[in-house]
């Protein structure tokens, strides 16, 4: 990421690239050296490249966001055990307190040996239900703010990489296209 940033040209860039990899920063600026390629260019009078900087801005901002999409995919499994898992300890508490009452009510006596049953399933189902929803909230917290941490990543490499393509590149429409208006 660092080495996407701190580049002084497009070349550069692209000799980095192959060292970030497997970052979403380097599958976008890959994306965007690729589109770039394919832009139908015509030559001004000066003969610059011509081309639509704004079609590139979107077409980062489009990539960035499918990047960002696929980083997110997860995100819900670990939400949904993060809010579920407490509730179904719960469920297995309430139901180990009706087993412990329910061994009450069969001896007729309140004994550790009618209800310590019960109890014990409750707190095991209770127990269970923490140890699968503090993991799964503690990596939701820890993905979710890499993935915002990244995405901003993500555009700032999108800004540096419009900034890089090089000076002589104009945005359509600057230079004269031969269209009266």
């Amino acid at each position: 990421m660092a080495l996407l940033l701190r580049a002084r040209d497009v070349e550069e860039v692209t000799r980095n690239a192959p060292q970030t990899a497997g970052s979403p920063c380097a599958k976008i600026f890959q994306s965007v050296i690729q589109r770039l390629d394919q832009i139908p260019t015509a030559s001004s009078d000066s003969g610059s490249m011509i081309f639509d900087r704004h079609v590139m801005e979107r077409t980062a901002a489009h990539l960035a966001q499918g990047q960002i999409s696929k980083l997110e995919s997860y995100l819900p499994f670990l939400a949904t055990t993060g809010n579920i898992a407490p509730f179904v300890g719960l469920l297995g508490t309430v139901l180990g307190i009706i087993d412990a009452f329910h061994e009450i009510g069969a001896q007729g006596t309140a004994s550790i040996a009618a209800v310590a049953p019960g109890v014990s399933e409750a707190l095991i189902a209770t127990a269970a239900g923490l140890f699968a929803a503090i993991p799964a909230v503690i990596a939701y917290n820890y993905f979710l703010t890499r993935i915002r941490r990244t995405a901003l990543q993500m555009d700032s490499v999108v800004v540096e990489l419009l900034a890089l393509i090089p000076a002589q590149a104009k945005p359509m429409g600057s230079a004269s296209t031969g269209v009266k208006g």
